[in-house]
């Protein structure tokens, strides 16, 4: 990107890891108030925005978002030339009264004047400088004053991302909190478990909650990580080597060093990247994607489970009242929000290779190849990682369990599951342990028959009642059929896990706890 070029539809938003929101006072719930528009028929809607991503991600997303940052990072940038002593011929470039007509003027922008400039000089920031400097008469000389394009444009997309993050952030947390609930709850009912998806030693349905909840965590803790480490490009100028700079303040490297903090401060970040070239580095991009990528992956895995279970009929995600499973068939009663879930999720992880092949072809200081490509990737990421969030909390807030079907099916599975118990019981009545191996390896061979090949009930503890090695009557039998028996350590694990892990990410984020989805369709 030169410094006359910039992202034409680039967002904006806050901060993430700032100490103070820059976003205009009840900015965070105005886009509770909008009404929906009315849907258009003759012209493509994505489906983000129409029917999965809610109102504050989008908002976030939104020119208004965008174009108010930018005002606010003029500012910044004003504001910190005054306080540094910018000055001509011993006298000030820049003055109070200009910084005070400029943030009088921040909310306001005045849209009409900027898109009717837009047509005769096809710039979208040079626009709206004019526009703004419409409004502000005596300050208009000075907005944008040794800056480039990427100085609101580059910086604004950090500021959007992290604001997105945030959202996400608060939604994830949402998500852990009720797969917590749900694991406490039923950390003590047993059930078949599986591997390769075929009938394996018994769980509890909790404990198969926290295999979700543990997965949601690692990506909670990436999150984490990336908002502590996201920064604002700053000032830099064309190839990032702050030569406008350098010229405004007449050589004077020790303030010059000044600028990217002082401007980093009133954005309510931390620090700016210490170099860039036009642009801040890409990989950026790649790295906020990536963790995108691990929610959805983690939503996808859950959500896969889910339509399993509803196909065993043991757990169903919610159905309302006169909700439509199928056009034709219309008993049935899909798992369409876990559907959803995994085709959202795919396309995330999928569009993770976006950002991540566009900062491969950076070439040198900057090229303009990942300007359209950045202009969807990174919104529709966010939009749908919202999406995808809402249904999980959707989903798992409604959960039902039919415990019964859970039972029956654990129960015409356990007697090979006990078979290990079985001789165990047997071998310190006297029984050989090799021998009795062998038997019970027969007598399970041949139940399993009757069952798959003859469609009976599972008769092996019958067998192994009428097989005198055993010396075991079908009483003595029924007495190792009890379920808990098989659970190993689940109902424990599930406790510490939730005491140890859940509860203290539940705890320090408390205040972003409380939040209900509503979805669409």
């Amino acid at each position: 990107m030169n410094e006359n070029t910039i992202h034409a539809e680039e967002p904006s938003a806050r901060r993430t890891c700032c100490k103070s929101s820059i976003l205009p006072m009840n900015m965070e719930l105005e886009w509770k108030g909008q009404e929906k528009e009315t849907m258009s028929t003759d012209k493509y809607v994505s489906p983000l925005s129409e029917r999965y991503a809610s109102k504050e991600m989008q908002y976030i997303f939104s020119p208004d978002m965008k174009f108010r940052t930018w005002r606010k990072l003029w500012i910044a940038l004003a504001e910190t030339e005054m306080e540094l002593g910018l000055c001509q011929n011993g006298k000030p470039v820049i003055t109070k009264e200009q910084i005070d007509e400029l943030k009088a003027h921040v909310e306001d922008i005045n849209y009409d004047v900027a898109k009717a400039r837009e047509k005769e000089v096809r710039h979208d920031v040079m626009s709206h400088v004019y526009a703004y400097g419409q409004q502000c008469l005596k300050a208009a000389g000075i907005i944008h004053l040794g800056a480039t394009s990427c100085y609101v444009g580059d910086n604004t997309d950090i500021i959007v991302m992290t604001e997105a993050m945030k959202l996400v952030k608060k939604k994830l947390v949402n998500v852990i909190a009720e797969l917590a609930k749900f694991a406490k709850q039923y950390k003590d009912l047993p059930t078949l478990a599986f591997t390769h998806f075929q009938p394996a030693q018994p769980t509890t349905v909790g404990k198969r909650a926290t295999l979700w909840t543990q997965e949601f965590c690692l990506d909670l803790e990436d999150l984490d990580y990336v908002l502590s480490t996201m920064k604002l490009l700053g000032s830099k100028g064309t190839t990032g080597t702050q030569a406008s700079f350098l010229e405004l303040f007449d050589g004077d490297q020790e303030t010059i060093d000044k600028i990217d903090p002082m401007i980093a401060k009133k954005m309510g970040f931390d620090k700016c990247y210490p170099v860039s070239g036009q642009t801040y580095s890409r990989k950026v991009d790649t790295r906020v994607c990536n963790v995108l990528a691990g929610i959805a992956a983690s939503a996808h895995k859950m959500s896969n489970d889910i339509r399993l279970l509803q196909h065993l009929k043991e757990v169903e995600e919610p159905f309302e009242k006169s909700q439509i499973g199928s056009s034709a068939m219309a008993y049935k009663r899909n798992p369409m929000r876990s559907e959803r879930i995994a085709s959202l999720s795919r396309y995330v992880m999928i569009d993770a290779l976006n950002p991540a092949i566009t900062s491969a072809t950076q070439w040198f200081e900057r090229t303009l190849d990942d300007s359209a490509n950045k202009r969807l990737s990174i919104p529709e990421a966010f939009l749908a990682i919202d999406g995808i969030l809402d249904l999980c909390l959707n989903v798992v807030d409604g959960l039902v369990v039919y415990d019964k079907v859970i039972t029956k099916r654990l129960m015409s599975e356990l007697p090979f599951m006990a078979t290990e118990n079985i001789m165990m019981d047997a071998v310190k009545m006297g029984g050989n342990r090799q021998e009795l191996h062998e038997k019970i390896r027969e007598l399970s061979m041949e139940a399993g028959a009757n069952v798959k090949r003859e469609g009976k009930e599972n008769n092996l503890l019958e067998l192994i009642a009428a097989d005198p090695a055993f010396n075991m009557t079908e009483e003595d039998l029924l007495k190792t059929m009890e379920p808990s028996r098989y659970v190993g350590r689940a109902p424990l694990q599930t406790e510490k896990f939730l005491e140890e892990i859940v509860n203290p990410i539940l705890e320090e984020n408390k205040e972003l706890l409380g939040v209900k989805a509503e979805i669409n369709v």
